[in-house]
């Protein structure tokens, strides 16, 4: 079993940056892709980013140049650098873990609980 808990959400104002963290515990395969989603009140959850046990990184075109997504993987944390933030990122923010470098929900298996970002 894989626990992951974010970490480093909150509220600022447009223009302004964030970063989030996730920490893994429990059984983590190295070979596992990190990814980040977010899901706002009524819509889909939506791939932000995601890094495989290689380092290939993938972005969702609305993030590109803005965030940056990155791992310590002796710390076993994830993170998430979003700068130049805009109100539509306001949105809850999960960690994934999973065995496919994709942006899809349905490829990662195992969830945090999510941290809120807003932006006003």
């Amino acid at each position: 079993h894989v626990q992951l808990v974010e970490s480093g959400g909150g509220s600022v104002q447009a223009g302004g940056s964030l970063r989030l963290s996730c920490t893994a515990s429990g059984d983590i395969h190295p070979s596992y892709c990190m990814g980040w989603f977010r899901q706002a009140p009524g819509k889909e959850r939506e791939g932000v980013a995601a890094i495989d046990s290689d380092g290939t990184i993938s972005y969702t075109n609305s993030v590109k140049g803005r965030f940056t997504i990155s791992q310590d993987n002796a710390k076993n944390t994830l993170y998430l650098q979003m700068n130049s933030l805009k109100p539509e990122d306001t949105s809850m923010y999960y960690c994934a873990a999973g065995w496919w470098n994709t942006l899809r929900a349905s490829d990662f298996a195992y969830w945090g609980q999510g941290t809120q970002v807003t932006v006003s």
